[in-house]
């Protein structure tokens, strides 16, 4: 569903190039979950963003569904990022103003969804998430676990086929760490979904498929 080969990303500070990492191949099959771990700049963010088509990579080639993404044009760049993929962060980035029912059904209407559509599979979410109760609380009255999850939702309601996790419960205690886990589980359980997550936690990169440490500037 989703690999590389070769990819190296550099960038240019000043008068001297900096190479996050060179020559990382992987592959991420349909409804596997895959944990990349690595010490701190080691370029794990990094390699997620390339993969997740938000930045270019200086040498090597990514294919999503065996098309190399580098032949294609940037609207259709960007048409194919928002068919596969949903993005979770560390920071919920959740829109304050707005329900949490309102954040998760967003992004439907942004990708010119209907607004029945987008609004049931956001009941759909609210209930898979546990939170039908919490509808209609904005983020300043949700617990971090309960953001977290809303964030996971809102990646969700396009059901996107890869979603790509960056430190997902880096802000969590470990009760709601797990339970964020327990809910991808239960999802992929229903629809393929493919995870590829990176995270500093032992515990939770435990319950992938596979682990990947990228290390020296490639993935081992």
């Amino acid at each position: 569903m989703l690999c590389c080969r070769g990819l190296k990303r550099v960038f240019v500070t000043g008068h001297e190039p900096l190479t996050v990492f060179h020559d990382v191949s992987l592959e991420l099959s349909s409804n596997e979950m895959v944990c990349i771990v690595g010490a701190s700049g080691s370029g794990k963010s990094t390699l997620l963003q390339l993969l997740g088509l938000l930045d270019t990579p200086t040498e090597g080639v990514i294919e999503i569904e065996g098309r190399d993404v580098s032949l294609l044009r940037g609207s259709e760049i960007d048409a194919l990022r928002r068919r596969m993929f949903g993005f979770v962060f560390q920071f919920h980035h959740l829109l304050p103003e707005f329900s949490a029912f309102e954040n998760i059904a967003l992004p439907g209407r942004i990708a010119r969804r209907s607004q029945s559509e987008s609004e049931q599979k956001a009941w759909e979410l609210l209930e898979m998430i546990g939170l039908k109760d919490r509808a209609s609380h904005r983020p300043a009255e949700l617990s971090g676990g309960e953001q977290q999850r809303v964030a996971v939702a809102r990646a969700l309601v396009n059901q996107p086929k890869v979603l790509l996790m960056d430190e997902p419960t880096g802000n969590l205690d470990r009760e709601n760490g797990l339970r964020v886990l327990e809910i991808l589980d239960a999802l992929r359980e229903q629809n393929p979904l493919a995870v590829l997550m990176v995270t500093h936690n032992p515990e939770i990169a435990d319950k992938a498929d596979r682990i990947l440490t990228l290390e020296d500037g490639q993935i081992r």
